[in-house]
């Protein structure tokens, strides 16, 4: 994924990144602080995490990977936020053992739960990294996204074995590990006793338009996002985005 400040690659988070920011702006306010603390599980290069630093958040990114964190070092250092993005290296199951529990106003978990051993387990961890009252913004893989996909590849066999496998995989050859619905992914945030905020389809059409008509036609790429937008809220395209997104609100009790 790109950085989302890159028309081309707004595409694919122009949608997200949108909810994020209102999401930090309302956490600002309601906390009386300029600064948030902010926790990317799975951040890698610093697709979020820098673009988020930007705006005068620090930001602790885990990531399994040294070479992405290698990347988010540099990604950082060249946007001039080098002092406000930490890397360290770890995953969603053993979060705690390089993160403190409770210590950050806001939550990324993005591309995560679709590679973990446990997706409740991983929704748990996550949740347990916020304060008392904070946000969290949780982006996994969509069923239907991947299944329409499939069909409209020609691939109708596989799109029917997406529809009916546990985990949403047209086959072996799959390199997903799994997916969700947007019933799945609410429920799994629900009983960790976040109240949701909001629910986006991310990629409804951008990843079915060819690509040379985005980047040829006139006007096209600046059309295509602006439907995206209006999708993202609708119900109806939940089913069919290739990603969910969930932003979710800890209440203190």
């Amino acid at each position: 994924m790109s950085d989302p400040m890159r028309p081309r690659a707004s595409l694919r988070t122009a949608v997200v990144w949108e909810v994020l920011k209102d999401a930090l702006d309302r956490q600002a306010k309601a906390t009386g602080r300029e600064s948030l603390d902010v926790l990317d599980t799975g951040g890698g290069s610093g697709n979020f995490a820098v673009p988020v630093a930007r705006l005068g958040h620090r930001v602790t990114v885990v990531d399994p990977s040294p070479n992405a964190l290698f990347a988010l070092e540099r990604r950082a250092a060249e946007a001039g936020v080098a002092d406000q993005v930490r890397g360290v290296q770890g995953d969603a199951h053993g979060l705690f053992d390089v993160v403190g529990r409770g210590d950050y106003d806001v939550v990324l978990c993005h591309g995560v739960l679709e590679y973990v051993d446990d997706a409740a387990e991983g929704v748990r961890n996550v949740v347990g990294a916020l304060r008392e009252t904070g946000a969290l913004s949780l982006l996994a893989a969509g069923l239907g996204g991947a299944v329409l996909a499939r069909a409209l590849a020609g691939h109708f066999t596989e799109a029917r074995e997406a529809l009916t496998d546990p985990d949403g995989r047209w086959g072996e050859g799959d390199p997903v590990p799994r997916r969700f619905t947007a019933e799945q992914l609410t429920g799994l945030v629900t009983d960790c006793g976040l109240r949701i905020g909001a629910v986006h389809g991310v990629r409804v059409f951008a990843d079915l338009v060819p690509g040379v008509l985005v980047d040829t036609e006139p006007g096209a790429l600046d059309a295509l996002l602006k439907l995206e937008a209006a999708a993202a809220e609708q119900p109806a395209f939940h089913s069919v985005a290739t990603q969910l997104h969930v932003l979710a609100e800890k209440v203190a009790e």
